[in-house]
C-alpha cells in the first residue's frame, strides 16, 4: 500500500516524466554516478534492473558499445544520472534523465531515513523509480532535435486544446476476482493498472484513434489490446499460439 501511494502521490510532480521517457526504448548509464566518488553501492545494479523490468534495452554511457541500432540513431538513446542530493540528516538522490542535447527529459527525487549508506542510498533510487512507466518507444528521428526557425513576421497561430471528459476515465480500484489493481490516469492519452505491492505496472495503455480502445503493455513485456465495455476494463491476454483470452477487471 506504501508503494501504491508514492506513485500516486509522484504522478502529479512528474507528468511529463511519464510521458516522455516511455518514448525511448534505449537508456544509457554512465560509467559514475554524479556526486559518488568511490562507490555507488550497487545503484546501478539496481537502476539497470529495474528499467529491464520495464522493458528499456540498458546500454553503456560509452557509445563504441552501442547496439548498431543505437548507434545509427544516438537521439533514440536517453541518458540516465543518479546524483547524489543527501543532507544531514537523509541520504537522497535525483534520479535524472537527459536527451541527445543534454536537455532534462524528466528528474525525479527519491529520499530515505535509512542511515547505512548502501541500504540508504538503494531505498533511496527505489523510490524515485516508483513512477518510471513502462517502455512504449517511438521512433525519435535525430532530425526531431533540429531548432525550429521562428519568423517574427508571421503571428502565432492560436491552438485551442478542449479537454473531454469521460466516465470511462474514472480511476479507482478494479479486480478480476484474482487481482486487485490501482488504476491510475497519467494523462488524456495513458493510464496504468498497478498492483500495491509492486513498483512495476501490471498494465499500462495508451489510447489509438477508437475510442475507448488502447495498446496495452504487460508486465511481463508482451503487447495486446485492451477497451472499456460497460464501465469494465478487458484487455485480451496473450495466451500463445495466437489465442486470446478475455479477462474483465470490474471496478470495485
Amino acid at each position: 500500500m506504501k508503494k501504491l501511494s508514492t506513485i500516486i502521490a509522484t504522478l502529479c510532480i512528474t507528468f511529463s516524466y511519464a510521458q516522455k521517457v516511455s518514448d525511448y526504448k534505449y537508456i544509457a548509464l554512465p560509467e559514475k554516478f554524479s556526486g559518488f566518488k568511490n562507490d555507488q553501492y550497487k545503484m546501478d545494479v539496481l537502476l539497470s534492473k529495474t528499467l529491464k523490468q520495464k522493458q528499456y534495452v540498458v546500454v553503456s554511457g560509452n557509445r563504441s558499445m552501442w547496439t548498431a541500432e543505437a548507434n545509427s540513431n544516438p537521439c533514440s538513446v536517453l541518458n540516465a544520472d543518479v546524483i547524489n542530493d543527501s543532507g544531514f540528516l537523509r541520504n537522497k538522490v535525483v534520479l535524472e534523465f537527459k536527451d541527445c542535447n543534454g536537455k532534462v527529459v524528466a528528474s525525479q527525487k527519491g529520499s530515505t531515513s535509512i542511515k547505512e549508506f548502501e541500504a540508504g542510498f538503494q531505498d533511496a533510487l527505489k523510490q524515485a523509480l516508483f513512477t518510471v512507466p513502462v517502455s512504449f518507444p517511438k521512433n525519435i528521428e535525430t532530425s526531431q532535435v533540429a531548432v525550429q526557425e521562428i519568423h517574427p513576421s508571421e503571428p502565432a497561430k492560436e491552438v485551442s486544446v478542449q479537454k473531454v471528459e469521460s466516465s470511462t476515465t474514472q480511476s479507482g480500484k478494479y479486480t478480476n476476482g484474482k487481482v486487485s489493481l490501482q488504476k491510475v490516469q497519467i494523462d488524456d492519452t495513458q493510464f496504468i493498472l498497478v498492483e500495491s505491492n509492486s513498483s512495476v505496472p501490471f498494465a499500462t495503455f495508451k489510447s489509438t484513434s477508437k475510442n475507448d480502445t488502447f495498446k496495452v503493455r504487460l508486465k511481463s513485456g508482451e503487447s495486446t489490446i485492451g477497451y472499456y465495455e460497460n464501465g469494465n476494463i478487458v484487455i485480451e491476454m496473450p495466451k500463445g499460439n495466437d489465442d486470446y483470452s478475455k479477462e474483465v477487471f470490474t471496478l470495485k
